[in-house]
């Protein structure tokens, strides 16, 4: 793996959107920025040698001006341009294997509609050893903020809030800072250490969230009375904190806080990437070899987040 910010550039608005994005990314890690095309126009004596000539010029001189844009914005960053020929997908899987990072532009419809990945974005996300983020043209950190929201929480129906503060001196969601959903059921060691290292590398709080609803063994007691969830909750806060306490230890001039939400974590994290710069959700591996494939959390942030979304593997 090769200590580098790689970013796919095909001239779209949000692949330049994700160049400057892996820009900063790259100053913040102080390694090289690697602008990536990939071209998929066939290499075949049937294509006429002046229109494969043209269109590598104007490849060229994309990467070229790209290059130039990133260099003037961050003084003594190095900047690596590359053409390659080959499947986009399969290229930029590649490419993110190689790499600290991996950054793709993701063409968005708005907070409503939400993302639209395209197969493309999401076949690498899918199948990435190394995290990847997806960045929206307009999205609040496109063009250089910073922050991030994670997801690994788990699933369930909606219901009623009940929050629970713990620890650290982080702001709430949608302050801009460091959200991190988490599933305190499953091991998420990845996606902790990218969260407090970006959090420590920006000088953001941290703010770990949790999804979570009554087993159904609480039946009717938990209508009767509201409050017979309340120990389960001390229980997930307390979870929570274990969770957090070496990463604490290890970089304590990141305030962290912890939360646990009653309802969906799909649903929670997307509200909570509302007003995020950057979102952060795990990927688990399926246990059958099923593919790229992501989970119902991951997948729904991927769509409806209005901010960008790095994905982590979780193993």
């Amino acid at each position: 793996m090769t200590p580098q910010v790689t970013v796919g550039v095909d001239g779209s608005e949000e692949s330049l959107a994700a160049a400057r994005w892996a820009a900063r990314e790259a100053v913040l890690r102080e390694v090289p920025l690697r602008l990536l095309h990939v071209s998929a126009w066939p290499d075949a004596p049937e294509v006429p040698a002046g229109h494969a000539g043209a269109i590598a010029e104007r490849d060229e001189a994309l990467l070229r001006e790209v290059a130039e844009r990133a260099e003037k914005d961050h003084r003594g960053l190095e900047v690596r341009a590359e053409r390659v020929r080959g499947r986009a997908a399969e290229t930029l899987t590649a490419a993110a294997n190689e790499a600290d990072l991996l950054v793709l532009g993701s063409r968005g419809l708005g907070a409503l509609a939400g993302f639209v990945a395209g197969s493309v974005s999401l076949a690498v996300v899918g199948a990435a050893r190394q995290p990847v983020v997806l960045v929206r043209a307009k999205a609040p950190g496109a063009l250089g903020s910073d922050g991030i929201v994670g997801s690994g929480g788990s699933g369930g129906s909606a219901g009623s809030d009940r929050s629970d503060r713990s620890g650290g001196s982080g702001g709430n969601v949608g302050s801009g800072g460091i959200v991190m959903g988490v599933d305190i059921y499953h091991p998420c060691e990845p996606l902790l250490g990218f969260a407090f290292t970006e959090a420590a590398r920006r000088g953001l709080p941290l703010r770990l969230l949790h999804s979570w609803t009554l087993p159904a063994s609480y039946g009717y007691a938990s209508l009767v009375d509201p409050g017979a969830g309340e120990e389960l909750g001390d229980r997930l806060v307390g979870g929570l904190d274990d969770l957090m306490e070496p990463w604490r230890k290890r970089y304590p001039e990141v305030g962290a806080t912890a939360e646990t939400v009653v309802g969906s974590a799909a649903y929670r994290m997307v509200e909570a990437s509302r007003d995020a710069e950057l979102v952060l959700v795990g990927r688990r591996r399926p246990h059958l070899p099923l593919g790229p494939h992501l989970g119902h959390v991951a997948h729904a942030v991927v769509h409806h987040s209005p901010a960008p979304v790095a994905v982590i593997p979780l193993g």
